[in-house]
């Protein structure tokens, strides 16, 4: 076998490889991690032809490969099945309040931002600029030594991807009484949407969670974009807690 025999057939190995793992991850693979997986399967491949092959098959092969956002690859089959998934019957039952006591304990437990959380929703804040689904506190405990000032942490919560635009406008509103704000969507949002809100989260600060809609359950809360904290208004702050002072705070 020639080199250049031996060179077609390492690309094809890492050709069918790649589409093997993309196979086995819906969303999509980052670009490191499937060079690393690769890798991982066919060892006696050095990783730099691993590299030379990878980065541009999204240009090569495009009835095959996407990108829906920078440094993830995806494959266009699946891109195809994602807008014909819909919701199916059991999603219809579902309602968004389903998720706020599962999400609420997700700020407590999981990412930890709260020490403790709510579900709130409707218009118990009484007021044209909204009331998040879910709002949190996080408070220093009595045994901590040195002791900072309470976090407020708001999130809005979607079961569809119809009111995306909307829920950002939203989470940026909770801005001006939160330190943190969240907005979580469902995984089967379109990829560009996804794309566009990770995006606009990364430049205003906002925290974004991808989870799944249909199952109540296991929702899956997936961190995409950390929120970063700021110093929110206290006028607003002590206004909208006020509403949720006893649930909240003790």
């Amino acid at each position: 076998m020639t080199a250049s025999n031996k060179s077609i057939s390492k690309r094809e190995q890492i050709i069918a490889k790649t589409i093997d793992i993309l196979n086995q991850n819906y969303n999509g693979v980052r670009y490191m991690q499937l060079v690393n997986s690769i890798h991982e399967s066919l060892p006696d491949i050095p990783i730099n032809t691993i590299h030379g092959t990878v980065w541009d098959l999204h240009a090569k092969m495009p009835d095959k490969i996407y990108k829906p956002e920078k440094g993830v690859y995806r494959l266009v089959s699946l891109k195809e099945n994602k807008s014909t998934s819909g919701i199916n019957t059991k999603q219809v039952k579902i309602k968004e309040t389903d998720f706020y006591p599962s999400f609420a304990n997700y700020l407590v437990n999981d990412v930890e931002d709260c020490t403790k959380a709510i579900s709130l929703g409707g218009s118990s804040f009484k007021d044209k600029w909204g009331t998040p689904d879910v709002i949190g506190v996080k408070r220093s405990k009595k045994s901590d030594l040195i002791k900072k000032e309470d976090e407020v942490v708001s999130a809005e919560i979607k079961i569809d991807s119809q009111g995306l635009i909307t829920a950002f406008g939203q989470a940026c509103a909770y801005q001006s009484f939160s330190h943190k704000a969240y907005i979580v969507i469902p995984k089967n949002s379109s990829d560009e949407d996804e794309a566009r809100l990770e995006s606009l989260c990364l430049i205003f600060g906002i925290g974004l969670i991808l989870f799944d809609s249909t199952n109540v359950e296991n929702p899956q809360y997936e961190i995409r974009v950390r929120p970063l904290k700021h110093e929110p208004d206290l006028f607003y702050v002590n206004k909208y807690l006020k509403n949720v002072e006893k649930e909240l705070f003790e």
